[in-house]
Protein backbone atom coordinates (compact mmCIF):
# COMPACT_ATOMS: atom_id res chain seq x y z
CA UNK A 1 0.00 0.00 0.00
CA UNK A 2 0.91 3.33 -0.04
CA UNK A 3 1.47 6.16 2.43
CA UNK A 4 2.86 9.57 2.99
CA UNK A 5 6.20 8.80 3.65
CA UNK A 6 7.26 13.03 4.46
CA UNK A 7 4.76 14.10 7.70
CA UNK A 8 4.88 17.92 8.54
CA UNK A 9 3.69 18.35 12.39
CA UNK A 10 3.13 22.37 13.60
CA UNK A 11 4.70 23.27 16.41
CA UNK A 12 7.55 21.82 18.15
CA UNK A 13 7.59 20.73 21.52
CA UNK A 14 7.79 17.35 23.26
CA UNK A 15 4.92 16.23 21.70
CA UNK A 16 5.91 16.94 18.02
CA UNK A 17 9.76 14.49 19.64
CA UNK A 18 7.70 11.70 20.50
CA UNK A 19 5.83 11.58 17.25
CA UNK A 20 9.21 12.07 15.21
CA UNK A 21 10.41 9.10 17.32
CA UNK A 22 7.70 7.47 16.58
CA UNK A 23 7.66 7.51 12.59
CA UNK A 24 11.30 6.84 11.56
CA UNK A 25 10.74 3.28 12.53
CA UNK A 26 8.33 3.23 10.03
CA UNK A 27 10.33 5.10 7.46
CA UNK A 28 8.70 8.32 7.97
CA UNK A 29 10.52 11.37 7.75
CA UNK A 30 9.41 14.25 10.08
CA UNK A 31 9.65 18.44 8.89
CA UNK A 32 8.84 20.25 12.21
CA UNK A 33 7.78 23.94 11.91
CA UNK A 34 7.71 26.01 14.92
CA UNK A 35 9.08 29.70 15.30
CA UNK A 36 11.15 28.78 18.71
CA UNK A 37 14.77 28.12 18.37
CA UNK A 38 14.90 25.66 20.52
CA UNK A 39 12.57 23.03 19.97
CA UNK A 40 12.91 19.92 21.66
CA UNK A 41 11.96 18.01 18.13
CA UNK A 42 14.73 19.56 16.23
CA UNK A 43 16.83 16.99 17.54
CA UNK A 44 14.84 14.21 15.44
CA UNK A 45 13.27 16.04 12.77
CA UNK A 46 13.97 19.01 10.13
CA UNK A 47 13.20 22.22 11.48
CA UNK A 48 11.31 24.81 9.70
CA UNK A 49 11.76 27.82 12.10
CA UNK A 50 9.72 30.86 11.52
CA UNK A 51 6.39 32.95 12.17
CA UNK A 52 2.74 30.79 11.58
CA UNK A 53 1.96 34.28 10.19
CA UNK A 54 4.75 33.99 7.16
CA UNK A 55 2.43 32.23 4.11
CA UNK A 56 5.84 32.10 1.79
CA UNK A 57 7.29 30.25 4.43
CA UNK A 58 4.12 27.86 5.13
CA UNK A 59 4.31 27.29 1.53
CA UNK A 60 7.67 25.89 1.45
CA UNK A 61 6.91 24.00 4.56
CA UNK A 62 4.03 22.39 2.46
CA UNK A 63 6.07 21.30 -0.69
CA UNK A 64 8.57 19.36 1.56
CA UNK A 65 5.47 17.50 3.02
CA UNK A 66 2.84 14.89 1.80
CA UNK A 67 0.81 15.32 4.77
CA UNK A 68 0.44 18.07 8.13
CA UNK A 69 -0.79 17.27 11.51
CA UNK A 70 -0.13 19.45 14.48
CA UNK A 71 0.89 18.73 17.79
CA UNK A 72 -0.84 21.23 20.24
CA UNK A 73 -4.19 23.11 19.48
CA UNK A 74 -3.58 26.75 19.80
CA UNK A 75 -1.85 26.26 16.46
CA UNK A 76 -3.20 29.58 14.73
CA UNK A 77 -6.33 28.70 12.87
CA UNK A 78 -5.51 31.25 9.83
CA UNK A 79 -2.26 29.20 9.35
CA UNK A 80 -3.94 25.76 9.43
CA UNK A 81 -6.59 26.72 6.85
CA UNK A 82 -4.10 28.19 4.66
CA UNK A 83 -2.20 24.99 4.99
CA UNK A 84 -5.33 22.89 3.88
CA UNK A 85 -5.19 24.44 0.46
CA UNK A 86 -2.07 23.16 0.15
CA UNK A 87 -1.96 19.64 1.22
CA UNK A 88 -3.85 17.18 3.65
CA UNK A 89 -3.84 18.05 7.20
CA UNK A 90 -5.15 15.68 10.03
CA UNK A 91 -6.99 16.53 11.90
CA UNK A 92 -8.55 18.58 9.82
CA UNK A 93 -8.94 22.49 10.20
CA UNK A 94 -12.72 22.12 11.78
CA UNK A 95 -11.41 20.23 14.87
CA UNK A 96 -8.78 22.44 15.90
CA UNK A 97 -11.12 25.60 15.35
CA UNK A 98 -13.97 23.99 17.94
CA UNK A 99 -11.47 22.66 20.28
CA UNK A 100 -9.29 25.53 20.53
CA UNK A 101 -12.18 27.70 22.29
CA UNK A 102 -14.22 26.14 25.49
CA UNK A 103 -17.15 27.67 24.47
CA UNK A 104 -17.38 25.91 21.07
CA UNK A 105 -16.35 22.75 22.33
CA UNK A 106 -19.03 22.37 24.93
CA UNK A 107 -21.39 23.61 22.49
CA UNK A 108 -20.17 20.81 20.03
CA UNK A 109 -20.29 18.23 22.83
CA UNK A 110 -24.04 18.62 24.20
CA UNK A 111 -24.75 19.10 20.49
CA UNK A 112 -23.64 15.45 20.11
CA UNK A 113 -25.55 14.21 23.04
CA UNK A 114 -23.15 14.14 25.96
CA UNK A 115 -23.05 15.86 29.28
CA UNK A 116 -20.71 18.69 30.70
CA UNK A 117 -20.76 21.26 33.31
CA UNK A 118 -23.12 23.80 33.49
CA UNK A 119 -21.57 26.59 31.66
CA UNK A 120 -22.39 29.93 30.29
CA UNK A 121 -20.38 32.41 28.32
CA UNK A 122 -19.74 35.91 29.65
CA UNK A 123 -21.16 38.84 28.30
CA UNK A 124 -19.23 41.73 28.07
CA UNK A 125 -22.10 44.13 27.80
CA UNK A 126 -23.99 42.66 30.69
CA UNK A 127 -21.68 41.86 33.41
CA UNK A 128 -20.54 38.41 35.49
CA UNK A 129 -23.76 38.80 37.60
CA UNK A 130 -26.37 37.07 34.52
CA UNK A 131 -24.03 34.58 33.79
CA UNK A 132 -23.90 33.68 37.71
CA UNK A 133 -27.19 33.71 38.08
CA UNK A 134 -27.14 30.90 35.53
CA UNK A 135 -24.85 28.86 37.16
CA UNK A 136 -24.49 29.62 40.65
CA UNK A 137 -21.76 29.81 43.24
CA UNK A 138 -19.07 27.87 43.36
CA UNK A 139 -17.96 28.58 39.63
CA UNK A 140 -14.92 28.44 37.67
CA UNK A 141 -13.96 31.17 34.86
CA UNK A 142 -12.18 30.34 32.17
CA UNK A 143 -10.69 32.35 29.02
CA UNK A 144 -12.12 30.32 25.83
CA UNK A 145 -9.15 29.96 24.42
CA UNK A 146 -5.14 29.75 24.95
CA UNK A 147 -5.42 27.91 28.85
CA UNK A 148 -3.64 24.98 29.59
CA UNK A 149 -2.22 23.48 32.77
CA UNK A 150 -4.54 25.46 35.09
CA UNK A 151 -3.67 28.64 33.23
CA UNK A 152 -6.08 30.94 31.97
CA UNK A 153 -8.31 29.54 35.16
CA UNK A 154 -9.79 31.04 38.37
CA UNK A 155 -12.21 29.47 40.57
CA UNK A 156 -14.65 32.00 42.20
CA UNK A 157 -16.24 31.39 45.32
CA UNK A 158 -18.44 35.19 45.88
CA UNK A 159 -19.61 37.51 44.30
CA UNK A 160 -16.90 39.84 44.82
CA UNK A 161 -14.01 37.76 43.73
CA UNK A 162 -16.16 37.13 40.41
CA UNK A 163 -15.62 40.77 40.03
CA UNK A 164 -12.01 40.70 40.60
CA UNK A 165 -12.25 37.86 37.95
CA UNK A 166 -13.60 39.86 35.48
CA UNK A 167 -10.53 42.44 36.30
CA UNK A 168 -8.01 39.80 35.59
CA UNK A 169 -8.81 38.75 32.48
CA UNK A 170 -9.96 41.38 31.09
CA UNK A 171 -10.24 41.97 27.16
CA UNK A 172 -10.55 37.85 27.00
CA UNK A 173 -13.39 36.01 26.14
CA UNK A 174 -14.47 34.16 29.44
CA UNK A 175 -16.74 31.19 29.96
CA UNK A 176 -18.41 30.05 33.55
CA UNK A 177 -18.31 26.43 33.91
CA UNK A 178 -20.21 24.95 37.55
CA UNK A 179 -18.34 23.31 40.02
CA UNK A 180 -19.01 18.72 39.57
CA UNK A 181 -18.12 17.23 42.63
CA UNK A 182 -16.37 14.67 40.21
CA UNK A 183 -14.81 10.59 42.21
CA UNK A 184 -11.90 11.38 39.92
CA UNK A 185 -10.34 12.30 36.60
CA UNK A 186 -9.89 10.10 33.13
CA UNK A 187 -9.29 10.54 29.83
CA UNK A 188 -10.31 8.26 26.51
CA UNK A 189 -7.78 8.49 23.85
CA UNK A 190 -9.27 7.08 20.82
CA UNK A 191 -7.64 6.90 16.79
CA UNK A 192 -10.14 6.95 13.88
CA UNK A 193 -8.01 6.43 10.72
CA UNK A 194 -9.46 7.76 6.99
CA UNK A 195 -11.57 4.66 6.85
CA UNK A 196 -13.72 5.39 10.00
CA UNK A 197 -12.10 2.58 12.11
CA UNK A 198 -11.65 3.87 15.62
CA UNK A 199 -10.16 2.11 18.46
CA UNK A 200 -9.06 3.68 22.22
CA UNK A 201 -7.02 2.96 24.62
CA UNK A 202 -7.92 2.01 28.21
CA UNK A 203 -9.37 4.48 30.39
CA UNK A 204 -7.03 6.62 32.20
CA UNK A 205 -7.02 7.52 35.68
CA UNK A 206 -5.27 11.07 36.08
CA UNK A 207 -3.90 12.91 38.95
CA UNK A 208 -3.20 16.85 38.89
CA UNK A 209 -1.44 19.28 41.40
CA UNK A 210 -1.35 23.06 40.97
CA UNK A 211 -3.52 22.52 37.73
CA UNK A 212 -0.79 20.44 36.05
CA UNK A 213 -0.92 16.38 35.45
CA UNK A 214 1.40 14.74 37.63
CA UNK A 215 0.66 10.69 37.50
CA UNK A 216 -1.29 8.94 35.10
CA UNK A 217 -2.43 5.08 35.72
CA UNK A 218 -3.34 2.95 32.93
CA UNK A 219 -5.43 1.02 32.59
CA UNK A 220 -7.69 3.34 35.58
CA UNK A 221 -8.27 0.57 38.33
CA UNK A 222 -12.12 -0.24 39.03
CA UNK A 223 -13.90 1.23 36.02
CA UNK A 224 -17.68 0.60 36.26
CA UNK A 225 -19.28 -1.48 32.66
CA UNK A 226 -21.07 1.75 32.53
CA UNK A 227 -18.36 3.87 31.99
CA UNK A 228 -16.40 1.51 29.62
CA UNK A 229 -19.87 1.36 27.54
CA UNK A 230 -19.61 5.33 27.31
CA UNK A 231 -16.30 5.60 26.48
CA UNK A 232 -17.26 3.38 23.91
CA UNK A 233 -19.61 5.80 22.58
CA UNK A 234 -17.73 8.59 22.89
CA UNK A 235 -14.98 7.50 20.92
CA UNK A 236 -16.76 6.40 17.92
CA UNK A 237 -19.56 9.56 18.04
CA UNK A 238 -17.01 12.49 18.67
CA UNK A 239 -14.76 11.27 16.30
CA UNK A 240 -17.18 10.08 13.73
CA UNK A 241 -18.88 13.60 14.23
CA UNK A 242 -15.60 15.60 13.10
CA UNK A 243 -14.99 13.23 10.35
CA UNK A 244 -11.80 12.94 12.78
CA UNK A 245 -8.15 10.89 11.49
CA UNK A 246 -5.67 11.08 14.16
CA UNK A 247 -5.87 10.88 18.02
CA UNK A 248 -8.57 12.21 19.53
CA UNK A 249 -8.56 12.74 23.41
CA UNK A 250 -11.24 13.37 25.95
CA UNK A 251 -10.82 14.88 29.65
CA UNK A 252 -13.20 13.71 31.94
CA UNK A 253 -14.89 13.82 35.05
CA UNK A 254 -16.13 10.53 36.60
CA UNK A 255 -19.29 11.22 38.54
CA UNK A 256 -21.91 9.52 41.17
CA UNK A 257 -25.24 9.81 40.23
CA UNK A 258 -28.65 7.81 41.81
CA UNK A 259 -28.19 5.63 38.85
CA UNK A 260 -24.74 4.57 38.71
CA UNK A 261 -21.34 6.38 37.63
CA UNK A 262 -21.46 8.62 34.52
CA UNK A 263 -18.85 11.01 32.72
CA UNK A 264 -18.68 14.48 32.10
CA UNK A 265 -16.36 15.52 29.52
CA UNK A 266 -14.36 18.09 30.47
CA UNK A 267 -12.26 19.31 27.20
CA UNK A 268 -11.39 17.94 24.02
CA UNK A 269 -7.63 17.99 22.89
CA UNK A 270 -7.51 16.92 19.07
CA UNK A 271 -3.94 14.94 19.14
CA UNK A 272 -1.39 13.09 21.64
CA UNK A 273 -1.91 13.69 24.84
CA UNK A 274 0.08 13.82 28.22
CA UNK A 275 -2.01 11.51 29.52
CA UNK A 276 -1.37 8.81 27.13
CA UNK A 277 3.00 9.30 27.16
CA UNK A 278 2.48 5.33 29.07
CA UNK A 279 1.67 4.16 25.65
CA UNK A 280 5.36 4.45 24.72
CA UNK A 281 6.49 1.08 26.67
CA UNK A 282 2.93 0.22 28.24
CA UNK A 283 0.71 -0.57 24.97
CA UNK A 284 1.27 -2.71 21.90
CA UNK A 285 1.49 0.44 19.74
CA UNK A 286 2.02 3.39 21.45
CA UNK A 287 -0.68 6.62 20.95
CA UNK A 288 2.36 8.24 19.12
CA UNK A 289 2.75 5.85 16.51
CA UNK A 290 -0.51 5.18 15.99
CA UNK A 291 -1.26 8.86 15.09
CA UNK A 292 1.58 8.57 12.67
CA UNK A 293 0.02 5.41 10.78
CA UNK A 294 -3.51 7.49 10.93
CA UNK A 295 -2.87 10.82 8.93
CA UNK A 296 -0.20 9.13 6.66
CA UNK A 297 -2.43 6.23 5.88
CA UNK A 298 -1.03 2.94 7.52
CA UNK A 299 -3.56 0.80 8.93
CA UNK A 300 -3.70 1.42 13.18
CA UNK A 301 -1.55 -0.80 15.62
CA UNK A 302 -2.92 -3.23 18.51
CA UNK A 303 -3.76 -1.22 21.73
CA UNK A 304 -3.82 -3.64 24.22
CA UNK A 305 -1.66 -2.76 27.37
CA UNK A 306 1.57 -4.84 28.02
CA UNK A 307 0.46 -4.58 31.89
CA UNK A 308 -0.51 -2.07 34.17
CA UNK A 309 1.07 1.24 33.55
CA UNK A 310 1.89 4.36 35.36
CA UNK A 311 3.48 8.01 33.70
CA UNK A 312 4.52 10.44 36.16
CA UNK A 313 5.62 13.88 34.98
CA UNK A 314 8.83 15.79 35.65
CA UNK A 315 7.80 19.15 36.21
CA UNK A 316 10.37 22.41 37.33
CA UNK A 317 13.53 19.82 38.05
CA UNK A 318 15.45 16.89 36.24
CA UNK A 319 16.41 14.31 38.26
CA UNK A 320 20.10 12.14 37.52
CA UNK A 321 18.95 9.23 34.85
CA UNK A 322 21.33 7.55 37.33
CA UNK A 323 19.33 8.20 40.65
CA UNK A 324 15.83 6.21 38.60
CA UNK A 325 15.36 2.73 40.11
CA UNK A 326 16.12 0.31 38.32
CA UNK A 327 13.16 -0.88 35.61
CA UNK A 328 11.66 2.58 35.22
CA UNK A 329 11.89 4.50 31.69
CA UNK A 330 12.95 8.07 31.51
CA UNK A 331 12.13 10.75 29.30
CA UNK A 332 13.42 13.79 28.69
CA UNK A 333 12.92 16.49 26.71
CA UNK A 334 16.09 18.96 25.95
CA UNK A 335 14.09 21.43 27.73
CA UNK A 336 15.58 24.00 30.67
CA UNK A 337 13.85 23.25 34.36
CA UNK A 338 12.22 26.04 35.27
CA UNK A 339 8.88 26.03 38.12
CA UNK A 340 6.05 24.64 36.43
CA UNK A 341 7.38 23.47 33.17
CA UNK A 342 6.99 20.27 31.81
CA UNK A 343 10.65 18.64 31.02
CA UNK A 344 10.34 14.68 31.11
CA UNK A 345 8.01 11.91 32.75
CA UNK A 346 8.57 8.55 33.91
CA UNK A 347 7.09 5.39 32.67
CA UNK A 348 6.31 2.58 34.75
CA UNK A 349 4.97 -0.74 33.28
CA UNK A 350 3.77 -3.90 35.78
CA UNK A 351 2.43 -7.03 36.24
CA UNK A 352 0.23 -5.82 38.79
CA UNK A 353 -1.27 -3.00 41.19
CA UNK A 354 0.54 -3.98 44.02
CA UNK A 355 3.85 -3.86 42.04
CA UNK A 356 2.91 -1.15 40.25
CA UNK A 357 2.26 1.01 43.36
CA UNK A 358 5.52 -0.17 44.93
CA UNK A 359 7.58 1.22 42.17
CA UNK A 360 5.98 4.39 41.97
CA UNK A 361 6.63 5.13 45.61
CA UNK A 362 10.32 4.18 44.60
CA UNK A 363 10.16 7.56 42.88
CA UNK A 364 8.15 10.07 44.98
CA UNK A 365 11.96 11.47 46.35
CA UNK A 366 12.94 11.90 42.96
CA UNK A 367 13.48 15.78 41.56
CA UNK A 368 10.77 17.06 39.59
CA UNK A 369 8.31 14.83 41.45
CA UNK A 370 4.53 15.04 42.90
CA UNK A 371 2.68 12.20 43.81
CA UNK A 372 -0.47 11.87 45.58
CA UNK A 373 -1.66 9.21 48.42
CA UNK A 374 -1.94 5.99 46.72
Amino acid sequence: MTYATQLGILGGGQLAQMLAMAAIPLGIRCHIYEPAADAPAQHVAYHHQSSYAQQATLKIFAERVAVITYEFENVPSTAADYLATLKPIHPQPKALTICQDRLFEKQFVTKQGFMTAPFTAVDPTKGVSQSIDKIRLPAIAKTRRMGYDGKGQQRINTLTEAYQVMVDLAGQDIILEGVVNFTRELSIIAVRDAHGRTVRYPLIENHHHQGILRLSLAAAPNVHPLIEAQADAMAKLLTNALDYVGVLTIECFEVMTPNGPTLLINELAPRVHNSGHWSIEGSMTSQFENHVRAVCGLPLGPVAPRGISAMINLIGDIPNPADVPAGTFIHLYHKDARPGRKVGHLTIVARNMASLLRKIEECRALPGVWLPTL
